[in-house]
């Protein structure tokens, strides 16, 4: 059991202010949404996206206070993870799904109609909650080599890029397939593609995170870049379908909001696929360096 020794220079550590900060304003955010039952937009999808915005809060909230107590009391030499990946892994993706809320909450679950303090005050603790992790994910990655985990690297945040953009795609893709009025091919094949990159997205950060690299029987690197290759194909052909959808749009469609969450649905699987053509070219380089060795 360790022993817990708490000097005052930790309480002014920039990893304890910034984390205190993030559960404060995500805690606030959460709170003032959840108390509003009126000012908010009475689209017909705006429940999805405040659902969205109101589990990204709390989810980082909870992580991020797990980790705070857990870094505080200097417990995390017991947890059987990579806690420099972890906490790095728990940094970007909540600087990137806090951005998407910061974003998602005043465009599609405010009332733009009228103005109301407490959607307001919402919006603007999303936004520090966003800074916050980056200012966390900077801190971070400024520390000793030693110090420092996979996720650190480019192709650690190429990673969590991908995660990212998968669960953009949830309250996207059940806003879109009710307006939608196309075949079905272009409503399944699009949300079967997210699926399996969000399943190989999670299996390769548990696999990070728990450092089970030396158990798979092939080497790591050749999983990664064959999931980078998956990934490349079916955010390809999704890209593809979203611009095919957004040429194929019918004046009826035009009237609603489909228009703008077809573009807001094929800017992240733009997005997404970039970053995994990047991260296998990366895999590719490394494979090439490791058989020249």
């Amino acid at each position: 059991m360790p022993v817990i020794v708490l000097e005052a220079r930790d309480f002014t550590n920039p990893l304890f202010l910034v984390r205190t900060l993030e559960v404060l304003s995500s805690c606030t955010a959460f709170s003032l949404v959840a108390s509003m039952e009126h000012n908010l937009n009475n689209s017909p999808d705006w429940d999805k996206f405040r659902i969205f915005c109101m589990f990204t809060w709390c989810f980082f909230f909870v992580v991020t206070f797990l980790i705070h107590i857990i870094s505080i009391i200097q417990f995390h030499s017991l947890i059987p993870i990579s806690w420099k990946n972890l906490t790095m892994m728990v940094a970007l993706l909540g600087a990137l799904m806090s951005l998407s809320s910061f974003v998602v909450f005043p465009w599609r679950v405010m009332d733009h109609t009228t103005v109301s303090a407490r959607a307001v005050a919402a919006a603007v603790a999303s936004g520090l909650t966003f800074l916050a992790y980056v200012f966390e994910s900077c801190v971070l990655r400024t520390q000793a080599h030693e110090q420092r985990g996979y996720i650190s690297s480019l192709p650690g945040f190429l990673k969590i890029i991908q995660l990212w953009g998968g669960l953009q795609m949830i309250p996207l893709i059940l806003s879109i397939s009710k307006l939608q009025t196309g075949p079905d091919w272009q409503r399944w094949v699009p949300y079967v593609s997210y699926g399996v990159c969000v399943f190989i997205s999670l299996v390769t950060l548990v696999v990070i995170l728990g450092d089970f690299a030396g158990r798979c029987l092939l080497p790591f690197d050749r999983f990664l870049a064959a999931f980078s290759l998956i990934g490349v194909l079916l955010y390809m052909l999704a890209t593809v379908i979203c611009l095919t959808k957004i040429l194929q749009m019918s004046g009826t469609e035009s009237k609603q909001n489909y228009p703008n969450m077809v573009i807001v649905e094929t800017v992240v699987s733009s997005i997404t696929l970039l970053a995994y053509t990047v991260d296998l070219a990366f895999s590719i380089k490394l494979l090439c360096d490791r058989s020249h060795m």
